[in-house]
């Protein structure tokens, strides 16, 4: 099974953290407005999977380990989350935040927040990504969570090299997360448990910096048979070549990203960097084009194997 923040049992490198936020919400003290931020794959969204398993399993059986940060697999709302079907979570996911139709989910969030929670306990709303929330549904968002039910936490997840409006920030109260080099490394040791990092193309592994980024990448060379040394270059011919954008999700969600690492790795190596940065420019502004409207992708990628890899 593909380890992913809501089925991940195991938090680690938050200890003293998440033991700050446990007693704030067992003295009534938790801010109900919460942005979680930090890099991509830090283990934000994870965070927030255990703080709302804590809060839900309080008085049910099989309760949150807070001792060892474990949500244990045969407890209720764990499972309920799994599918998609606890009373009292609702969940905008990074999918739902990038499609145009948003606000319908937005609106369906805050019909939710009207409603009577079941057994009158705590509500929690979870939007992972919230950056990708476009300003329509940003402003709809600020109306319920100006002036929210006492028992309606709302855990925003937010990567922190993009950009949120400040309308919503302020009303926020934020939590950066951060891990030192040294935990880091730990913690992508204790998921892998394997030489994949070691092994790992430093045009990767100069950029992959986050436990969170390494196990995506792990997933994404195991279902696609991708030898672990793989150069970004090799990387993206193989993708573009047997069309592996179209066929695994893992790759077409992160195509973007492989796209800029390569023109990262051109940067540093380059005397003539104007003229990268003008292709680096065209083919973002591209990809982002086709993904925000749906169009085909297939002609991009072929014009720049064309321009690029087989130049």
């Amino acid at each position: 099974m593909t380890i992913t923040p809501s089925n991940n049992l195991n938090l680690f490198g938050y200890k003293d953290f998440f033991l700050h936020l446990k007693n704030l919400y067992d003295k009534n003290l938790l801010p109900n407005k919460i942005i979680f931020s930090g890099n991509k794959g830090i283990g934000k969204a994870t965070f927030a999977y255990h703080l709302a398993n804590y809060i839900f399993s309080l008085n049910e059986e099989n309760n949150y380990n807070f001792l060892k940060n474990t949500i244990l697999i045969n407890n209720h709302s764990y499972k309920m989350i799994q599918k998609n079907s606890h009373t009292n979570f609702f969940l905008i996911t990074n999918e739902d935040a990038k499609t145009i139709n948003q606000i319908n989910r937005v609106r369906e969030m805050i019909n939710f927040t009207n409603k009577s929670s079941f057994n009158n306990e705590e509500k929690i709303v979870m939007i992972d990504n919230v950056e990708y929330l476009n300003k329509n549904s940003v402003n709809a968002l600020l109306k319920i969570i100006e002036e929210p039910n006492n028992k309606i936490y709302f855990f925003l997840i937010y990567d922190n090299k993009s950009k949120i409006l400040d309308t919503l920030s302020s009303r926020c109260i934020k939590f950066n997360l951060i891990l030192p080099p040294q935990k880091k490394d730990q913690i992508i040791n204790h998921l892998l448990n394997n030489n994949f990092y070691n092994n790992l193309n430093d045009d990767f592994k100069n950029f992959y910096s986050s436990p969170g980024q390494i196990l995506l990448l792990q997933n994404i060379f195991k279902e696609n048979i991708i030898d672990d040394n793989i150069s970004i270059d090799s990387f993206l011919r193989i993708i573009i070549d047997k069309s592996l954008f179209k066929k695994n999700l893992l790759i077409k969600n992160n195509l973007s990203f492989f796209i800029e690492l390569y023109f990262k790795k051109k940067f540093n190596h380059l005397k003539y960097k104007n003229k990268i940065y003008n292709l680096y420019k065209y083919f973002l502004s591209k990809i982002s084009d086709c993904e925000e409207y749906n169009l085909d992708i297939e002609s991009i990628l072929i014009e720049f194997n064309g321009k690029l890899l087989n130049e």
